[in-house]
């Protein structure tokens, strides 16, 4: 098995690892998991308009489907395991056991991950979920021609067009579909009207009537004595609580067979048969789709089936659109801003792009100057009538709330990147918004949900278009063969001894989970796992096809900073996003915060490397938040442990490792803490999920020390042989209402950092106290800074006005914003 072949790919703007594509699925045609991902690529814009809206339910062959004599092992899979992307849109039926959360495959990038999981056949039930979240009425029916022993597909396909007569007589198309298994399923679409119960019985009836006229060859029981030399017709699967094999689903046979849309001139052939992968995806490379009828009828497809999904025709005054794959504009490209009342006013912002509407909602609207951003979540593409769309959505409906047209018009594009778009607006004559040039820059996740800032543009210049007008959108660009073990990096790149800080892995757009200060009485129990406090600065590390990426808290790059640390690719088993703490060893092997400065700040490479060998460093991990791009952060604090002690093997000469967790109840453990010469524990809830950028009261952390982050707001002047320099730092802590004042310190400050600190403070310099009250005795010879700078100081208590007694400076905090800032208890 080739452990090595995976690929980091990205499906129509969605990023996610495929691993073991050389693993062979099915041993008789030898066809590997690389073909069945691309199968299910290329044949998505047929498949999807079937499936979307509606819950999956997987069959998965993790090792293959084997042989006729030795087959795989198999399971059914409902849930949708926490682990999986963020953006594969998920519904919940109650079921007697509980709730269960189901995938929802409308899109081509969800068919592929589903096949990464091995999840050969896919099967939905015959309704979609509602705007509401419930499960809707049949949209279909379906009925299962099943032939019993001594019966075939010839005598099915007799039984399926004794079924069309009946139909047509209803006023239902009959959709016929090989099953892929033995026989053959009839679908027709329906209006929404009726229950499942409703469909049920008359799919009952029908199949009762056809066993009454033809009882030699029809049979509607489901007991197998009576099965023998008939051709079952299966209602049931009109149940609501059933599904049947997606139309255009593989199946876990010998041989890779799919369900496969025929039309009636096929099921006239008296050696009728089934169809395997390549077949089906030769038919519909040549056109040949015919089913089609039923999954536009159903759910529509192209960029607006996510916004058809999720509105219920005659529900809600929201405009339909006239085709599911939007309708071209002419002229200039169009805007619309509108002022959405729903749980929360906040502005809707979209943009006329590839027939379609690009939607972002912005909480606050568009910044009224370029010193702020604003907030933007992109949303599902709206169609093109959404232009002019005002009016009430009714409660119960997505989007509940009234709306209004604030300002509408034209704009000009200068970039439009995945990440990045940069465009002026020019809203009507006489509107709120003038004209007025825009940037949206994406700063987390990816396609719906995603986050973005809106910042309003200082220049208002005439935007330069640097793109041509936007082509119609096409259909998805075949995908490549896999990747052969030779294409594909092995388990243990020859590089890897050689990694250096010039391979870099993809940028990291998470801020670490943050903990909250505690005391050990708040964490007794079996709940909570210890892990040690390590004195140094946290760090996110990506490892990427043996690249590495190196972040600290603030979102700082700094890969080039410990070119020591590259060697983390080494030791992880596969690409990961791992969280840790980097901190600097003493004589006696303890970390020491002081040391750690020396290898801070620095930027030119010569100085670097210098530091690197007087002051080596060691990266501690502690948590794991995705594997071989998917996010674990879902998963409880335990599972995600386990993966991390898996996913890690020491290497010599590789400065990374995962310490054990502490033993013992919490006493006995701050007391080995105190032992070791460590700043004391972090106590984390067992259950916790990692929540990236929250400070949790799922994570505590148990200082032995009294040390406190502050901030740098002014410092005092030396006086005689210290005269230029810094006497001692004014600093602070934020509160409710600004920056309060908690004393000076200038013991510990080391002559090097203080020249360093003197000069970026100077370049800070304003009049006035930042602070909220300052005594008179520390304001005389003050030079006052903007507050941006973070720093650590320790002392021994706080005095009844609240300032530090005998504090200690122990350095800066360039990992840590202002904001960050909290008093420790």
């Amino acid at each position: 098995m080739a452990e090595g072949a995976r690929q980091l790919v990205e499906v129509d703007g969605r990023r996610m690892r495929l691993t073991n594509l050389d693993k062979v699925m099915y041993p008789e045609t030898g066809m590997t998991k690389g073909e069945v991902i691309a199968y299910y690529a290329e044949i998505a814009p047929v498949m999807v308009p079937l499936v979307t809206g509606r819950p999956v339910t997987r069959k998965r062959w993790v090792e293959g489907v084997g042989t006729a004599d030795a087959p795989g092992q198999v399971f059914f899979e409902k849930n949708l395991a926490e682990h999986a992307p963020d953006w594969v849109r998920s519904g919940v039926i109650q079921h007697s056991d509980g709730p269960k959360t189901y995938p929802i495959a409308d899109d081509r990038a969800t068919l592929v991950w589903l096949a990464q999981q091995a999840s050969l056949e896919v099967h939905v039930p015959q309704w979609r979920f509602r705007p509401d979240g419930a499960p809707g009425t049949p949209d279909r029916m379906v009925l299962d021609l099943d032939p019993g022993p001594g019966m075939g597909l010839a005598e099915c396909a007799e039984v399926a067009r004794l079924v069309r007569a009946i139909l047509d007589g209803m006023g239902l198309e009959a959709f016929p579909v090989t099953s892929g298994s033995k026989g053959i399923h009839l679908y027709a679409a329906l209006d929404g009207a009726q229950t499942s119960q409703q469909v049920s019985d008359v799919a009952r009836e029908l199949a009762r009537a056809l066993e009454a006229d033809h009882p030699d060859l029809i049979v509607s029981s489901m007991r197998k004595s009576l099965r023998a030399s008939r051709v079952l017709i299966d209602w049931s699967q009109n149940n609501a609580n059933k599904t049947t094999i997606a139309p255009y689903s593989l199946r876990g046979r010998p041989t890779p067979t799919v369900a496969a849309p025929r039309t009636w001139e096929e099921l006239d052939d008296p050696d009728l048969r089934h169809l395997e992968a390549h077949e089906v995806l030769a038919r519909v490379a040549g056109g040949l789709d015919p089913i089609a009828p039923l999954g536009a009828a159903a759910a529509g497809s192209g960029p607006l089936a996510t916004y058809l999904s999720m509105r219920e025709s005659g529900a809600t005054p929201e405009p339909m659109p006239s085709s599911p794959w939007g309708a071209a504009g002419e002229g200039a490209p169009r805007f619309v801003i509108q002022e959405h009342h729903a749980r929360r006013l906040h502005y809707d912002l979209r943009l006329e792009r590839d027939g379609v509407l690009k939607s972002w909602a912005v909480p606050k609207g568009v910044p009224e100057s370029a010193d702020r951003n604003n907030l933007a979540v992109q949303t599902e593409d709206h169609p093109m009538e959404y232009l002019v769309f005002e009016g009430t959505i009714p409660a119960g409906q997505y989007g509940a709330g009234s709306m209004t047209v604030w300002d509408t018009g034209t704009y000009q594009s200068e970039k439009w990147r995945d990440d990045e778009v940069i465009f002026t607006l020019t809203g009507r004559p006489g509107g709120p918004l003038g004209r007025v040039r825009l940037a949206l820059i994406r700063t987390q996740g990816e396609g719906e949900k995603s986050q973005w800032l809106l910042h309003r543009m200082k220049e208002q210049q005439e935007a330069r278009s640097h793109e041509a007008p936007p082509a119609p959108a096409a259909p998805p660009a075949p995908t490549p063969a896999p990747p052969t073990a030779a294409e594909v990096a092995p388990e243990e790149p020859p590089w890897a001894a050689r990694a250096t800080a010039a391979s870099v892995a993809e940028p990291i757009d998470l801020s670490p989970m943050l903990a909250v200060p505690g005391a050990a009485g708040l964490v007794d129990g079996d709940d909570w796992a210890l892990e040690w406090k390590w004195d140094g600065i946290r760090l996110l590390a990506r490892v990427d096809d043996g690249a590495v990426r190196l972040v600290s808290r603030k979102g700082i790059d700094q890969t080039a900073t410990y070119p020591d640390l590259a060697g983390v690719a080494r030791v992880l088993r596969g690409d990961a996003l791992v969280d840790g703490e980097v901190v600097a060893l003493d004589e006696r092997g303890r970390p020491d915060f002081g040391l750690l400065q020396q290898r801070m700040n620095l930027t030119r490479p010569r100085e670097i490397a210098a530091a690197a060998k007087a002051v080596p460093v060691v990266l501690h991990l502690f948590d794991v938040l995705e594997i071989a791009g998917v996010s674990t952060m879902d998963e409880p604090y335990t599972r995600r442990r386990e993966r991390l002690e898996r996913l890690f093997r020491r290497r010599d000469g590789v400065p990374v490792d995962v310490p054990p967790l502490a033993e013992g109840d919490v006493d006995a453990a701050l007391e080995e803490a105190r032992r070791l010469g460590l700043e004391g524990l972090v106590a984390k809830r067992r259950r916790s999920r990692y929540r990236p950028g929250v400070r949790s009261d799922d994570w505590v952390k148990l200082k032995l020390s009294r040390t406190q982050e502050v901030v740098i707001g002014g410092y005092r002047k030396g006086v005689g042989g210290r005269e230029g320099r810094i006497r001692s730092l004014l600093v602070g802590i934020p509160e409710e209402g600004g920056l309060r004042y908690v004393g000076r310190v200038g013991s510990g400050l080391r002559e090097r950092d203080a020249e360093r600190l003197i000069a970026r403070l100077d370049e800070l310099a304003q009049p006035e106290p930042p602070f909220l009250d300052v005594p008179a005795t520390d304001v005389r010879d003050a030079v006052w800074a903007r507050p941006e700078l973070v720093g650590e100081m320790e002392f021994g208590e706080w005095t009844r006005t609240g300032v530090a007694r005998h504090p200690r400076w122990r350095g800066l905090r360039p990992d840590k914003r202002p904001e960050d800032v909290v008093l420790e208890s």
